[in-house]
């Protein structure tokens, strides 16, 4: 169990050793680090800053941000007036592009492709995302035993893989978590998952997903007062087993942007749809903060 421990954790601390490519620019005397979206006679600069998407046009050696401020409770999209002035030399128009990731990418593909004609678009690439984080919480083990309903306290760390271009809504995560046992319930568990997360709910500044559990493995440690041949009264026996399941458990989770991360609120195992609980309400409550690498 100890090597499995060990191999997931590796796996872990690999991922995050994977990390997208990013160059540093100052900017108005603010140095930030940037990823390259496309790249030709007007170069597409972007990346997430503390919460907050930021876009950048670059061309020659000047680069603008691309902003869309409010002005009397109205969007200026002043955005569309920097790109106007930077394209001015090809015969294209700002009026219908956005401010997001795909839009402007589509605009400064056409764009490139109107002042150079050797300009070919690359193929819209997944984009994914490392987000790293750990958390902490209470949860009542409603999928095992636990006789007196008992509270006990959890910790983990999570490892979220998610493409903010093409499938900004889905995510792919693993989980590893440790239970600890109280004096109300001898029972500790180690356990490895992998999740599915959709988002329902998005804003700039706050997303609101379901979780489903969809794999583990988890590794329980227990003390039972167990029943032998001969022996007149039971006797107390630790039990540790390995065991490999698809609970498709159902949770809720909420991440908040704070900082340069997220503070992150989850709702845990509230139901089983490949798992039997032991009729108690499922309190499982986390708290945690994570952050894109």
């Amino acid at each position: 169990m100890k090597n499995l421990q060990l191999l997931l954790c590796g796996i872990l601390v690999l991922f995050t050793c994977t990390l997208t490519a990013q160059n540093k620019y100052t900017i108005n005397g603010e140095s930030l680090l940037l990823k390259t979206e496309v790249e030709g006679s007007l170069t597409l600069l972007w990346n997430t800053i503390e919460g907050e998407f930021r876009y950048f046009s670059k061309k020659g050696n000047t680069i603008l941000a691309l902003k869309n401020s409010k002005e009397n409770g109205e969007y200026t999209n002043k955005f569309r007036q920097t790109l106007a002035s930077q394209t001015s030399d090809a015969s294209i128009s700002t009026e219908k592009v956005n401010l997001t990731l795909s839009s402007l990418r589509k605009f400064f593909n056409s764009y490139n492709a109107a002042v150079d004609p050797a300009f070919v678009a690359a193929s819209e690439p997944l984009k994914p995302v490392l987000r790293l984080g750990g958390f902490a919480g209470i949860t009542n083990s409603k999928f095992t035993e636990n006789p007196t309903n008992a509270l006990q306290f959890q910790i983990g760390a999570e490892l979220e893989v998610v493409d903010r271009a093409k499938f900004k809504r889905h995510a792919m995560v693993l989980r590893l978590t440790n239970t600890f046992e109280t004096s109300e319930y001898d029972f500790n568990a180690f356990q490895a998952s992998l999740n599915y997360r959709f988002k329902f709910v998005m804003q700039s500044k706050f997303d609101l997903y379901a979780n489903v559990k969809y794999a583990t493995y988890t590794n329980t440690n227990a003390t039972r007062l167990i029943e032998q041949d001969g022996v007149p009264e039971p006797v107390l026996i630790d039990i540790s087993s390995d065991n490999y399941d698809v609970p498709f458990t159902l949770g809720l989770g909420a991440d908040i942007a704070l900082g340069k991360g997220y503070l992150t609120l989850f709702l845990d195992d509230l139901v089983g749809l490949n798992i039997e609980g032991n009729g108690e309400f499922p309190t499982n409550l986390l708290l945690g903060y994570k952050f894109d690498l």
